[in-house]
């Protein structure tokens, strides 16, 4: 279903509640406002497979903007909210979209952005009046609230978060059904997670993302109600959860270490047993934080493996995870293959890349060759997000780390996950990062940027505690020759670090990065 349905049957319910201001929009005004901007769009000459953008922080008004497109047969693209003009500029360009949609706090990026996107014609402001922008209000209040008479089913054509190059726009067919005919994330998530028009969804992270955007969607197509955060803040997310009785939220592991970090009295003041279904993913959780937040949740937490390109899924539920802890689970789209650098098949317990099989067609925007470069070296057509793991005996995949960021020291494979898992598990160790430096002698050498928690001052001596801390947990050969200290780390607000920034520097003026 999708909003029209809604708006009919329980117009006054809201479709969403903003999680700060407490604004609530309801199915008929998210169902009367998408039907406008969906007209405005069609009045300018868009039609389907044409592109449209959104570049804004979370705000009452981003969801219908996305519903506008996916019920006129466009596709739309949302813009991380966090990058530069010239960033920007690349992906609406690249995407070739010929609206954007904007908001007051990102007028100025958004202007700079546009001078080097010509194909935009109608860029439209959320906010404050700017002759630079169209009012975007003004704009589609001049149109009806009538639906289109030709609502084809538009699609998301998301860019992948470009920590390892050029972000690409992951593009799939559009589908030639009605936005009527359901969605694949409702299935999902009514199938899956029991989500139905009772649910109640905490969306902590930024709706750019593709998660959180779509299982916003979902949540709504079926009828639910979402509470999006403005921004996460720990005590904020535990308070809405007790405030508006969330049932389904979705996560990242970083928010589960600063959640847990709080306070003793701080997170048990809040009431937290309405949730029914707490999801993880977008970057591996250490098995000890997933032990600890079910301690405090209870076995709530459900966790998926996949990427924007949904090439494949897995999914491990609370109780399967707890009797083999570390699993991201069991694919539910597509079959698991674990190739060497030749595409050969691994067998169970050796790691090597993960290639998935039978999933949805897509592929890379304007990068053919991205496309090709992501099959499988045999030309089975598998595809890979270039990540290392392995299954074990019963088929459970186990993820070791990106293969991107493997570090290879005096010929020894060292993967960076199993030692950021160590050390964010010490107290005064609020986030890090760990990857390879240029070593003479070995090759590289493994060195860990750190964030401490509040209050903890840098120096040897707490070098010293870490380099120990890691030696208790993990071979000797894997603890950090090096460590810096840094005020904050480049993590992206979906969770995912921007570790290439941070190795880089080291690498630089170098003819190689290996």
């Amino acid at each position: 279903m999708y909003p029209g349905v809604h708006a009919a049957t329980t117009p006054d319910k809201p479709a969403l509640i903003m999680g700060g201001t407490g604004e609530v929009v309801t199915y008929r005004e998210l169902d009367e406002r998408s039907n406008q901007l969906a007209r405005l769009w069609r009045d300018h000459g868009l039609g389907p497979g044409d592109h449209v953008a959104i570049f804004s922080e979370n705000n009452a008004r981003f969801l219908e903007v996305m519903w506008a497109a996916l019920r006129s047969g466009l596709y739309i693209t949302t813009i991380n909210s966090y990058l530069s003009a010239e960033e920007v500029a690349y992906i609406l360009d690249d995407s070739g979209s010929r609206s954007l949609v904007t908001t007051t706090a990102k007028a100025d990026v958004a202007a700079e952005a546009l001078r080097d996107a010509p194909n935009v014609s109608l860029p439209l402001l959320i906010g404050d009046p700017d002759p630079r922008f169209e009012p975007y209000v003004d704009a589609i209040s001049a149109m009806s609230t009538e639906r289109l008479d030709d609502e084809q089913a538009g699609e998301m054509m998301l860019y992948s978060s470009g920590t390892t190059g050029r972000p690409k726009g992951i593009k799939r067919p559009l589908s030639g059904k009605k936005v009527d005919e359901g969605m694949l994330i409702a299935g999902l998530l009514g199938g899956v997670f029991g989500a139905n028009a009772d649910t109640t969804y905490l969306s902590p992270a930024p709706l750019y993302h593709s998660a959180p955007i779509g299982f916003n969607l979902g949540v709504q197509s079926m009828g639910g109600t979402t509470v999006i955060m403005e921004k996460f803040d720990p005590v904020d997310a535990l308070r809405l959860i007790e405030e508006h009785r969330a049932t389904l939220s979705q996560w990242v592991p970083t928010m589960f270490v600063r959640m847990l970090k709080l306070p003793v009295e701080e997170r048990e003041r809040f009431d937290l047993s309405s949730m029914q279904v707490a999801i993880h993913a977008a970057a591996p959780c250490p098995v000890e934080v997933k032990q600890q937040m079910m301690d405090w949740w209870g076995p709530v937490l459900w966790e998926y493996y996949a990427g924007t390109e949904l090439n494949g899924f897995c999914l491990v539920k609370p109780e399967e995870w707890l009797e083999r802890p570390g699993t991201v689970g069991k694919p539910l789209i597509g079959e698991i293959h674990i190739l060497d650098e030749e595409g050969n098949e691994l067998p169970a317990g050796e790691a090597g890349t993960i290639y998935f099989g039978g999933g949805p067609p897509y592929e890379y925007h304007n990068a053919p060759d991205k496309t090709e470069g992501s099959k499988d070296p045999k030309g089975h057509g598998w595809t890979t997000l270039g990540d290392v793991g392995y299954l074990d005996e019963d088929g459970w995949l186990f993820l070791t780390d990106r293969k991107a960021f493997m570090i290879i020291s005096g010929g020894v494979n060292i993967y960076p996950q199993e030692i950021e898992d160590c050390l964010i598990m010490h107290p005064k160790v609020a986030d890090v990062a760990v990857f390879g430096i240029p070593d003479d002698e070995m090759g590289e050498s493994v060195m860990a940027a750190v964030q401490l928690a509040e209050g903890v001052e840098p120096g040897e001596d707490l070098e010293a505690e870490l380099r120990a801390f890691t030696r208790e947990h993990i071979a000797g050969y894997k603890c950090p020759k090096r460590y810096e200290f840094l005020d904050e780390l480049p993590r992206l607000p979906t969770g995912k670090l921007y570790k290439r920034k941070l190795r880089d520097a080291y690498w630089h003026g170098r003819d190689r990065a290996i």
